[in-house]
Parts: structure tokens; sequence; C-alpha cells
């Protein structure tokens, strides 16, 4: 049975780090009050590198990984809510940035779920087209859409960039997913939105900086995450206990105790590096995922559970066995 597979990861992190110590020197908060509302104890930001610069450089060096040139690539794909431009697309200047003249190139917005959306876009392709090498990076740079005046979203956040290869497999490894979307709570979480004046010589070229409900937002994840992964998991008749490992989307250290419990499922099964880098929207998982692969915290043989949540409302739950 073709299926596809995992071959290789790897992320790109801006060097300058911003602690809450830092915060809370231009704004009123505290790394007492951060950490212990979010677990979050510094977080990298971007000293000049666009969106586009952070996933280039993943997929160079991902390139480099599996020594492949890039002409090999038939498909790339940019999980982004933070693009440099509405047009070029961030997977369009990663294409020509790398020289993979022979991919289709395009990017999805899903906030922080976007990762596992492509992932499994990705996947279908592949399998519907018969591309045999892909690439799917999640990359942000969140620091330009955040209000620096605004505690409640600016100590969540953090830039960075994080990707994987996928190849063709004679071995099923994509188990199971969960994707879901719910619009009407869309309100909750919103950034870059564009206004329209009544006169269209006044338009008004500038973007919105972050606005989020923090508490409706808290409550979706910790009811629908649960709900999710236990849809996946039933497709393919799994149970929770077989998962070896739950990489979620790093936005909140309550979150993912919350989730644990639902699941009743032990914490050391969850993966955490948010009190580094923050919530870093759809870099989030490919981040973790490539962190836990360098370290071996995964191994050959292993089920995760990826899972990522937030604006749009969104959801995605992807079941991988490695």
């Amino acid at each position: 049975m073709r299926d596809i597979k995992i071959t290789a990861a790897s992320t790109s992190i801006p060097s300058q780090t911003i602690s809450n110590q830092q915060l809370s020197e231009i704004m009123d908060t505290s790394d007492e009050w951060i950490t212990k509302r979010t677990g979050i104890k510094s977080r990298h930001i971007s000293n000049k590198e666009n969106t586009s610069d952070l996933a280039s450089n993943v997929a160079n060096k991902l390139l480099k990984q599996v020594n492949w040139q890039a002409e090999k690539l038939d498909l790339i794909i940019v999980a982004t809510m933070s693009p440099d431009n509405m047009t070029p697309s961030t997977a369009a200047m990663v294409q020509g940035n790398v020289g993979a003249v022979n991919a289709l190139a395009f990017d999805i917005s899903a906030a922080c779920s976007g990762f596992s959306y492509g992932l499994s876009i990705a996947h279908d392709l592949m399998l519907a087209n018969n591309y045999q090498k892909a690439m799917v990076i999640g990359a942000e740079v969140l620091s330009k859409l955040i209000d620096w005046k605004d505690r409640s979203t600016a100590v969540l956040f953090g830039d960075g960039a994080g990707g994987v290869i996928l190849e063709s497999s004679n071995e099923n490894h994509f188990l199971g997913k969960d994707l879901k979307t719910f619009g009407q709570l869309g309100d909750n979480l919103i950034a870059g939105h564009t206004s329209i004046a009544e006169d269209f010589r006044k338009n008004d070229h500038h973007l919105s900086a972050f606005q989020m409900d923090g508490r409706e937002v808290y409550k979706f994840a910790t009811k629908s995450v649960p709900n999710s992964i236990i849809s996946a998991t039933k497709c393919v008749k799994i149970a929770l206990d077989q998962i070896d490992h739950y990489l979620l989307h790093q936005a909140n250290s309550r979150i993912i105790d919350q989730v644990a419990r639902k699941l009743k499922q032990p914490i050391d099964k969850f993966p955490i590096n948010i009190n580094e880098y923050g919530n870093t929207a759809a870099a989030s998982e490919a981040i973790l995922l490539a962190e836990c692969i360098e370290k071996e915290v995964i191994k050959k043989g292993d089920v995760i559970a990826l899972s990522g949540f937030g604006g749009g409302l969104t959801i995605a739950t992807i079941i991988y066995k490695f």
C-alpha cells in the first residue's frame, strides 16, 4: 500500500531572545505573571528576518539533510499567518530562493493548525498526483503583528520556523486525521484585518494587530483538542494508550495539562517547549517535532498525535507512525 513518510525535519530560529523580564521593562507585566499563566519564560524575536527568510533557511537545511537537489521537489507548502506579502506567497518565495523550479508551491492560512493542515493536504496531493518528494513548512514572524503595548497578547507570541520532508513510501504512516473549522467562532482571534472606507480614496492600507479573547480560545482548545484526538484515533481504532507522544500546538502550558487530564494520559507523553519559544502559531508543531526527532525522543515505530488549534477557529489532528 502506497503512503507518505516523513524523512527529515529541521528548524530556523531567530537568534534574538526576549525574556519575560525584558518585556516587564516595556509593559505592565512580570516574569511571575507570564510564567504562571502561560508557562512561557522567553521567546525568539526576529531581527530583520522575514517569514520567507526563516522558511527558506528551513528548506535549505532540509535539502542538505536528505542530500537532494532542489529540482527534485514536486511540492512546497508553507503554513503561515504572517506572510511577507499578500502576493507572492511565502511558498513561492521559498521555491525561488532554493531553486525548486519543478515544485508546485502555495501557502495555507489556518493559523496555529496550519502545519497539520499542511501535512494533510500534502499527503493527499502526493497520493493523488503521484508526487514523490514534498516539503511542508510552518513559518511565522508574529512580532510584526503584535501590539507591544498590549500585554494580553504581546507576552504570548514568538517567531520561528520548522518543516519536514515528505517522501513516497510502501509502508503505512499516516494512520488517521481529524480536521475541522469553526468559522462562527472566528472573531475570537483576529490579526491582520483590513478595512474598507466608504470613500475608496481614504482606504487604510495598514493591517490590524493581534486581537484575541483568551478566555474563549482557552475554552475552545480544552474542549476541542481532546475531542479531535479521540476522533482521529477512532478512525483507525487506535487506543489513546497506544499513542507514544502527543505533540500539541504550544499555546499555553495549562491547555496542554488540561488536554492530558481529559485524555487520561500521563503528562510525560506531552513534550513541551513553550517555555523557550512562546506561541509560534503554524511553526509550533513543526519546531517541536524537529526537536523531538533530533533528541531521539521520537524513535522508529513510535505513534504520535500532532494536534494544532487556533485562528479560524480551526483544529487539526494527525495520527502518524514513524
